[in-house]
């Protein structure tokens, strides 16, 4: 769907997505696991996956207006 059809909500619902995933990505680790098992990549996953409700809950102890507070 194009942006200019989105609704104000759903665009916001998307930058939303897309920052979560940059974090993830870029500043857990997402993108380094290098291993060779889905096991492996299964647990990586599992533990940047649980690390970033962390890391957004230090963040927002630390700054209740930080972007990212709903």
């Amino acid at each position: 769907m194009h942006d200019s059809k989105r609704s104000p909500r759903s665009a916001i619902g998307a930058r939303r997505i897309e920052h979560d995933y940059r974090e993830l990505k870029h500043g857990l680790g997402l993108g380094h696991f290098e291993g060779r098992t889905w096991h492996g990549w299964h647990h990586h996953t599992t533990l940047v996956t649980a690390a970033h409700p962390f890391i957004t809950g230090l963040r927002l102890a630390a700054d209740p207006k930080a972007p990212g507070a709903a």
